[in-house]
């Protein structure tokens, strides 16, 4: 059976059919086993910078880093639909500039669309991407590039009027061309609402079960990740723990000589273990004649 990777018009098409499982992933390896166990969208995001390189946010991500990535996770990727998030300050400025970084990271990773977080802001860079050919997944709600303006990892919208404008900015990113939109930390009574008042899928993230689809950080549901597990993520292993577990095994086996074993150990024919011997007797030999 061959594979059929999904479109972005599949990706709408689910909507009202089936949700939506997106996980975001960072490397070849965990975006080839993500695939492999049929996730609809890989979104490469730019918690990469927390995830993998250990830094205190998302701000500091560069959109080199961004394209290096990406382009690991797409060499794993067969099925699933692949998107980017378009780092801090590439694309907010001008829309020449969205143009031209959505351009070069869609050309260089093989990406299929790109995510920006924002609203009402960022509607002049939505129409631009839209209208050039590069599709636009929104983010709103708690939104990481904009933390320091938050104040933090709080929830977004929890009184009626904060929660109205939210849903006046999903409407008005569906209208600029947003092929879906990401909820994340919103009360989930107002993600429902949003995912019924828009004819795109919705994506929940800390957004309650009502959207269309759920996307949570590989690196989180697995126990990956320890330095900060937020409430939204429901850990489904904890290879963390295993892997420490695993490495405490092998250091004590290396220091007490128990691994390797031959079962690890390569063999060499006995007449040819002499030759090596043989050479290593002639070389004492010379060694000795010349002191």
């Amino acid at each position: 059976m061959k594979d059929k990777p999904i479109t972005m018009a599949d990706f709408r098409a689910f909507k009202g059919q089936r949700k939506l499982a997106m996980i975001t992933a960072y490397d070849y390896t965990s975006a080839r086993i993500a695939d492999e166990a049929g996730v609809d969208c890989i979104l490469v995001g730019d918690s990469l910078g927390m995830v993998m390189l250990g830094r205190e946010d998302t701000v500091s991500v560069t959109l080199d880093e961004m394209i290096h990535h990406c382009k690991a996770v797409k060499r794993g990727v067969r099925n699933a639909f692949l998107v980017a998030d378009m780092p801090f300050m590439t694309y907010e400025t001008t829309c020449r500039d969205a143009l031209e970084n959505a351009a070069r990271l869609f050309r260089e990773s093989g990406v299929r669309a790109v995510k920006l977080e924002g609203g009402m802001a960022i509607l002049p860079q939505v129409r631009a991407l839209v209208d050039a050919g590069i599709p636009v997944m929104g983010h709103i709600g708690l939104t990481p590039q904009r933390i320091a303006q938050l104040g933090g990892f709080k929830v977004q919208g929890k009184l009626a009027e904060a929660a109205i404008h939210i849903l006046e900015e999903a409407m008005q990113l569906e209208k600029a061309g947003c092929f879906a939109i990401v909820l994340e930390a919103v009360p989930a009574p107002l993600a429902e609402a949003a995912t019924k008042a828009l004819r795109i899928p919705t994506i929940g993230i800390g957004a309650g079960s009502g959207c269309d689809g759920q996307v949570l950080v590989l690196h989180d549901m697995l126990g990956l990740y320890q330095d900060f597990t937020p409430r939204f993520v429901k850990q489904y292993a904890q290879l963390g723990a295993a892997m420490k577990q695993a490495v405490r095994e092998y250091v004590s086996e290396v220091r007490d000589g128990s691994f390797p074993t031959d079962a690890h150990s390569f063999a060499m024919a006995p007449q040819e273990i002499e030759k090596v011997h043989a050479f290593l007797a002639e070389q004492n030999v010379r060694e000795n004649e010349q002191e």
